[in-house]
């Protein structure tokens, strides 16, 4: 199978590259720019891209592309302070203090280049998405400029000759309009990449693999509810069948009626072996007080793994632990350059386990980003309406109750949840929308309700689209829509008197959205 190597120097946006690429059809992967040169030639990429990051050619100590890439005989595409670190090491120089560009831009394209031609005419204006202040001020020989910015005057450079491309924008972001053409052509018209890289290709052999590794042993599978988890589970148990069982921890935190949903779907659909604890008021009990989300997020996961632990316990011979850990949770948790792409997801037992469990690790989507998960599911069978269901962080509704948790509380937005979600299907939406929820703000307002005052909690409505979660924009609801949400919600659940709408968007790199 053909592979692209993506070195990241911390940008917040380098996954973005790994999706536009295997959206191409092309299998990559990104690993840290300090990866020695064995590793990377036994990677054996058909070509390398190196992505933006946060620091400086010029500063003492910031990072540099190893120097074995531009002995192998690759190409590569330099993305921002890729292109720069690429000129300064070929040769070229790299200055600061020029103006600096953040946001969409305009670049003029120049002269003709085989990495664009097909859609970027001479002579015409593109728009891109910028964010450096540092600039190339002189190339290396055998390069030449294709297009220009008011802030960069080598926006996209090129040596043909070795396939070395650079640019200053970032093509993996939707804002550079013909990024993704772009990026599909270095893959494949300068790569030679073939198209091998398909969701039914990846179900076959991740079954032979889990067959490889767990051979006759036993396995278990942690299911928090979410789509990751059970997608995990399904595909374990399509490999090993019964030597699989499930532990579905019910924390009490979740959407109205989906803990039972997630029992009927393994016991009934799939007939899966499954344990199911309801532990709700273990975790309601670990959470009283605390208000802060990360902390919340801690404690949970924490406990989850305590009472998880307790279970497992209880199955006899088991040698591994099946954990639906993404690709975006390894990325997220492993940190490359100290960047601020670096986020833990303290909810996520990434890349290991407590001491005590002694199991070995098994993680069949650990090569997926969120939405080929969901392309998985289709591909296994699973139903629809859970396929298409919108992301519910592991949390769930516990940060989405902005103060300490009661069990009043809990109520209030599950039914406020109900409502809400039930008008957006009612009005042919939900499939629009990538993430819709309400969240119980922790203020209270005076209001007058019949004839009389009320003092009573505020609830916001958030509603985002999104192709990958890398990157929301609110969803655009017409007014009448939410006057309707918003009465519905008045008028049918107690504690609530007032209703707003979040129009926060979710900008380029910011990793988590819940």
């Amino acid at each position: 199978m053909d592979k692209i190597l993506i070195l990241d120097f911390g940008s917040q946006v380098t996954q973005l590259i790994a999706r536009r690429v295997r959206e191409a059809g092309v299998y990559c992967e990104i690993h840290p720019f300090n990866r020695s040169e064995e590793q990377i030639k036994a990677y054996g990429p058909k070509g390398i891209i190196l992505s933006g990051g946060p620091a400086s050619t010029l500063d003492e100590g910031s990072p540099h592309t190893p120097p074995v890439v531009w002995k192998m005989d690759v190409p590569v595409l330099a993305i921002c302070y890729g292109q720069q670190d690429m000129c300064l090491q070929l040769g070229g120089k790299v200055e600061g203090g020029h103006a600096r560009e953040f946001g969409k831009a305009m670049i003029d394209i120049k002269d003709a280049c085989d990495l664009y031609a097909d859609f970027w005419p001479l002579g015409s204006k593109q728009q891109v998405w910028m964010s450096h202040g540092d600039r190339v001020t002189k190339l290396p020989q055998g390069f030449r400029v294709t297009a220009t910015s008011d802030g960069a005057p080598f926006a996209f450079v090129a040596d043909e000759k070795r396939h070395y491309y650079g640019t200053m924008f970032h093509p993996e972001v939707v804002h550079t309009l013909d990024g993704a053409n772009l990026l599909s052509n270095f893959v494949h018209k300068i790569c030679g990449c073939g198209s091998d890289w398909s969701m039914k290709a990846f179900r076959a052999n991740e079954i032979e693999r889990i067959r490889k590794q767990v051979g006759k042993g036993k396995v278990i599978c942690g299911l928090s509810g979410g789509v990751d988890s059970a997608v995990a589970a399904v595909l374990i148990h399509e490999a090993v069948g019964d030597q699989l069982t499930c532990i579905f921890v019910d924390t009490g935190m979740m959407r109205e009626g989906e803990g039972q949903q997630v029992v009927d779907l393994f016991r009934s659909h799939y007939n899966i072996p499954l344990v199911a604890v309801d532990a709700g008021q273990t975790f309601l009990t670990a959470l009283k007080g605390v208000s802060d989300p990360e902390q919340k997020r801690k404690t949970m996961g924490k406990l989850f793994i305590d009472v998880f632990d307790a279970e497992a316990h209880t199955i006899k011979d088991v040698e591994f632990l099946a954990q639906g850990t993404l690709y975006p949770d390894v990325i997220e948790s492993v940190s490359f350059t100290g960047g601020p792409s670096v986020t833990i997801k303290s909810h996520h037992n990434v890349g290991g386990l407590p001491d005590r469990m002694k199991l070995k690790l098994v993680e069949p989507l650990l090569e997926l980003f969120t939405d080929e998960v969901r392309v998985l599911c289709r591909e296994l069978g699973l139903p629809q309406s859970f396929v298409g269901r919108h992301p519910f962080p592991g949390p769930g509704l516990a940060i989405r109750i902005l103060s300490d948790i009661t069990e009043e509380k809990l109520a209030i937005l599950r039914k406020a949840d109900v409502v809400y979600l039930d008008e957006i299907r009612k009005a042919g939406l939900y499939d629009e929308i990538w993430q819709a929820f309400a969240v119980l703000l922790p203020v209270k307002t005076v209001g007058v309700m019949g004839d009389g005052r009320s003092y009573d909690n505020v609830l916001a409505l958030r509603a985002v689209t999104s192709v990958d979660g890398m990157t929301a924009e609110s969803y655009p609801y017409e007014h009448a829509f939410l006057a309707k949400v918003a009465t519905r919600i008045i008028n049918e659940v107690p504690g609530i008197n007032r209703v707003v709408y979040d129009v926060t968007s979710k900008p380029p790199g910011t990793i988590e959205w819940e």
